[in-house]
């Protein structure tokens, strides 16, 4: 049996402990992932590794990260999903 995909690794990933992340970062993994830069793919996977709390603070913006690649991805996250706050 051969070792699942990253797709489907980062599709395991973004199912989280909180439901308003599940709607954003599944359908997003889903819909536009596949359409990032391998380097905004790799961004992706860190994002992931991030805590809920802070994931929701700035998909929801509340918040920015200050880690500026993971930023810039938030931003075009919230952009394409059209979620949280400018």
């Amino acid at each position: 049996m051969s070792e699942p995909s990253l797709k489907n690794k980062l599709a395991w990933q973004c199912r989280r402990g909180m439901l308003e992340l599940d709607v954003i970062l599944i359908p997003f993994l889903e819909q536009h992932f596949d359409s990032l830069s391998e380097n905004e793919q790799k961004i992706f996977s860190l994002l992931l590794e991030e805590a809920d709390p802070d994931l929701y603070t700035w998909l929801m913006g509340y918040g920015d990260c200050e880690k500026e690649e993971i930023a810039s991805l938030i931003k075009h996250i919230k952009k394409v999903m059209q979620v949280g706050r400018d």
